[in-house]
């Protein structure tokens, strides 16, 4: 999720929807997110400046009210995602493992990828203290979001990344290794340690609601994981859970639960062989048919699940959707289940088995009142937590009716007799939690505005009434909830404590937004508690120390040695260091702003011994001058397009918007996407290209200093947003879609080929999906190539597979033809020509390369671990940059 990162003037979009590859129904996605965003905007403005809200005014013609109320209907970036990827509603189990299995038999081209980013990232980087950075937040050194946290009492501990795998520490949190690189996926579900013999189990499958989370291959075991790495042979069971999200894992006596998008999933806790056993879904009507990798239905006795998705396949994805899953330590045939979707559905509410051996008949619904509530369906996104005994059971609860308040935390709950039919006692609400240290504004971004998103409840194992709860915020409770501390508070920009000089700073470091993972560890053999949110992860020990608002004053970044690379780029952008020395690299990234590395060497040593953030909030995409790298554009989002001419270095401004070194070029588009596309043209990069529902251009773009910089040149038509842009000498591509979801959708490619601006009739030959990444022959600007995402075997257009992922004009867009070969069946994103003809694409699953003249396609290089790889950049230093999303940004040599 997109936090309110910067304290002065930096709008944020909510990122919501179901996990990537699941979702795309609007009907089903939340419509709050970006009245959310305005609440954070007013928030923000209202405590540092006290202007109007710019882009609310721009939008509602001067009525703030009315700007919130528009946004609520605006498509966000989860929809977003879904939409690049989604074949209607749910990819069958076998997508990803296919994909994977046609990328091993592919030959690789030489040369090795280097990882830029492994340096340590600063977001309190006092070179950036521009006006548009969170530079002195208090964030410290961060990382991308943590998933999953587990740890031992031998101080080794192991978070997986949203997109990044799995890593490893045996010093508490510190010098971190990665362990899990050759998974089929590294979208990081739950991670956990098997209290019976130890091993580490890894569910791959990225549950968060937000925008950019990626379905996975399963779950995986590791019998030795304070040494050992995991393998592919490491899969517990077959492809039965392969393409689904994975929340939680959980275990009773000898079993295993699964909580996943397609209902509960159990398994013995001690093998790896065998199939998952399918436990319960409410709605078993709406599930796809599993099978097994022997080809047998998973359908148990009993059961009345017919493999069925005639009812609405675009919605099945959001029907059987278990967010937590409690087994009682008392007797682990008594098992409680969270069911059901952030928005509300019939289906929502607690579940409850007494034996859940006997099949899927022995679940049944129980009655709720908690805190007012009373019906059911207004139970939504859920965790659980049971003391060490089960003497207690506590709840953390947000409220579906509630998503488009300020708050949607309906409270955190504890049943006394550890019973999930209570009686439920309310120790927390919003207003207790905002009173107890809280950074968030009470009326307009309230504490559990996201609880919908981001949760964690954690039981002291040594004391149950010691409890750690994660929102936005990480709030430690001592007494069972009578009294409550934010001991991460969001930031510490509104704290009496807070200046911007270094020397008055007084507050203790404040962490990240965004929690979403716990767990109880050592570190120098001291008892350490451990919380992964949107920065990467934050240490302090279990009994630590408060200030007087509550905050801790013992919180670290166990990220800040740069060892952790999990960072999520949306793009790249590379151009030379006005030094005379090596390249300056900038990335935009999610929740955490733009990244800047100086003096990069054309071997990947770097001069900067740290990155630094020039820019905050969310970096979407972005562009460098390739003649002068502090030349950039930073995208906020939804075009809100800024540039800067050194790098946004600005060490003595103050919070003043007329010190800023940076200048926004906001165009008011009524129509851009979250991460809208912007460029430069290859052939004189002196200009730039922007994307919305209109298509505008920008000359001398380096030293454009407002909006009247940019020329609006062509309209896509009501309802479309520019996907892809790409310009070489003035000739001009432009990919859109709209409707962007499933239902309905469209999609189509502008262009000015052959002298003027027209929208190109795609023939036949032309898929009817989403259109990610364009690029045009520098010598032939009626030669260019389209990268198709989304799987091919059951997309939009209805075919299955053999819809490719690369297509190929020679006639200004005329017609096509698919250049996909050899290229494996996975979600494309990024296209780049090359000098010499030869062709590199971006995919979910790594890079690719085709000579020129050939049509035979290669793994690029060696060492690049298999994620999504967002953008790839052709850089003046002979380098290739690879922009991934969760594994940082890597380099290799372009091959000869």
């Amino acid at each position: 999720m997109r936090s309110p990162t910067t304290r002065t003037r930096r709008l944020v979009a909510g990122g919501v929807g179901l996990a990537l590859v699941v979702g795309g129904s609007a009907g089903f996605l939340g419509r709050h997110e970006l009245n959310e965003a305005w609440l954070k905007y007013q928030w923000r403005d209202r405590h540092y400046n006290g202007a109007v809200m710019e882009k609310a005014l721009m939008i509602a013609g001067g009525n703030p009210t009315e700007a919130q109320n528009e946004s609520k209907e605006a498509v966000t970036i989860a929809e977003q995602f879904a939409q690049a990827r989604t074949a209607p509603g749910i990819v069958a189990p076998g997508a990803y493992g296919s994909a994977y299995s046609q990328i091993q038999a592919l030959p690789s081209t030489a040369g090795t990828w280097h990882e830029v980013t492994k340096v340590p990232y600063n977001a309190d980087d006092p070179r950036y203290r521009d006006y548009y950075s969170n530079s002195s937040g208090g964030s410290g050194y961060v990382t991308g979001r943590i998933t999953g946290l587990a740890a031992d009492s031998a101080d080794h501990v192991y978070a997986a990344g949203a997109d990044g795998g799995v890593w490893r520490s045996t010093t508490g949190g510190g010098a971190w290794t990665p362990i899990a690189d050759a998974l089929p996926s590294l979208s990081g579900g739950d991670l956990q340690l098997a209290g019976s013999d130890g091993s580490l189990w890894f569910s791959t499958g990225e549950a968060n609601t937000g925008g950019t989370s990626y379905v996975g291959a399963g779950v995986f075991r590791l019998a030795n994981p304070a040494s050992g790495t995991f393998a592919p042979t490491d899969r517990v069971g077959g492809k039965e859970l392969e393409s689904t999200t994975i929340g939680r894992l959980r275990w009773g006596g000898s079993t295993v639960f699964a909580a996943t998008n397609r209902g509960i999933w159990y398994h013995a806790a001690g093998s790896k062989a065998g199939a998952w056993t399918f436990g319960f879904a409410p709605s078993p009507s709406w599930m796809p048919r599993i099978t097994d990798d022997a080809g047998h239905v998973l359908v148990p006795a009993g059961s009345d699940w017919t493999g069925n998705t005639s009812s609405g396949p675009t919605d099945a994805a959001y029907k059987n959707i278990v967010n937590d899953i409690a087994v009682d330590p008392k007797n682990p045939k008594h098992v409680v289940a969270a069911i059901g979707w952030r928005s509300g559905d019939t289906y929502n509410g607690f579940y409850e088995t007494n034996d859940f051996t006997q099949g899927p008949s022995s679940w049944h619904k129980l009655p709720v009142t908690l805190g007012g509530i009373t019906n059911s369906n207004d139970v939504g996104y859920s965790t659980f937590a049971f003391s060490k005994n089960g003497d207690r059971l506590y709840a953390m609860v947000q409220q579906p009716s509630k998503i488009n308040s300020a708050s949607s935390l309906a409270g955190i709950f504890v049943s006394k007799t550890g019973s999930p039919l209570g009686p439920w006692n309310k120790i927390a609400d919003s207003a207790q939690l905002h009173n107890s240290g809280s950074a968030l504004d009470r009326k307009g971004y309230a504490v559990g505005v996201q609880a919908w998103y981001n949760q964690f409840l954690q039981v002291d194992p040594a004391n149950a009434d010691h409890v750690w709860a994660g929102l936005e915020e990480v709030f430690e409770t001592k007494d069972a909830g009578s009294h409550w501390s934010a001991v991460s508070p969001y930031w510490n920009f509104n704290f009496p404590c807070w200046s911007y000089d270094d020397a008055k700073n007084t507050c203790p470091l404040a962490g990240h937004p965004d929690q979403h993972s716990v767990t109880v560890g050592t570190s120098g053999g001291k008892p350490v508690v451990l919380f992964g949110n949107d920065g990467g992860v934050y240490r302090r020990p279990v009994n630590g120390t408060v200030n007087a608002n509550g905050n801790a004053t013992d919180l670290v970044s166990v990220s800040r040695d740069g060892t952790l690379g999990a960072l999520q780029y949306y793009s790249s952008s590379v151009g030379k260091d006005p030094s005379g020395t090596g390249v300056v690299v900038s990335g935009g990234l999610q929740d955490n702003g733009v990244s800047n590395l100086r003096k990069v060497a054309p071997n990947g040593t770097n001069g900067d011994t740290e990155m630094g953030s020039n820019f905050g909030g969310d970096g979407g995409d972005g562009a460098a001058d390739p003649r002068n790298g502090c030349n950039q554009l930073q995208e906020y989002t939804n075009l809100a397009v800024y540039v800067t001419n050194n790098c946004a270095t600005n060490p003595n401004s103050t919070v003043n918007q007329g010190t800023a070194t940076s200048w926004s070029l906001d165009p008011g588009d009524p129509n851009a996407r979250f991460i809208a596309p912007i460029g430069l043209d290859g052939g004189n990069p002196d200009n730039a290209i922007f994307g919305g529902q209109y298509v505008y251009t920008a000359s001398k773009v380096w030293a454009a200093r407002d909006k009247s910089a940019l020329t609006k040149v062509f309209d896509l038509g009501a309802g479309h947003s520019a996907t892809a842009v790409s310009m070489q000498n003035g000739t001009a591509y432009v990919s859109w879609c709209g409707p962007c979801n499933n239902n309905g959708f469209t999609r189509g490619i502008a262009t000015n080929a052959g002298g003027t601006w027209h929208q190109l009739t795609l023939d036949s030959a032309f898929p009817n999906r989403f259109v990610q990444g364009l690029t045009i022959d520098p010598a032939d600007g009626n030669h260019a190539y389209a990268a198709i995402n989304g799987f091919s075997r059951r997309f939009t257009e209805g075919p299955g597979a053999g819809v490719g992922h690369l297509y190929e004009t020679s006639d200004g867009g005329a017609h096509w033809t698919d250049a996909s070969g050899n290229l494996p069946d996975v979600p494309a994103s990024s296209i780049k020509r090359l000098a010499n003809g030869a062709l590199v694409l971006g995919t979910d699953l790594g890079a690719f390369y085709r000579a020129s003249g050939s049509t035979s396609w290669q793994r690029l290089g060696s060492g690049l671990p298999l994620t999504v790889v967002m953008d790839i950049e052709v850089a003046p230093d002979g380098n290739l940059y690879a922009a991934t999303h969760g594994r940082g940004m890597w380099s290799i040599p372009a091959p000869q």
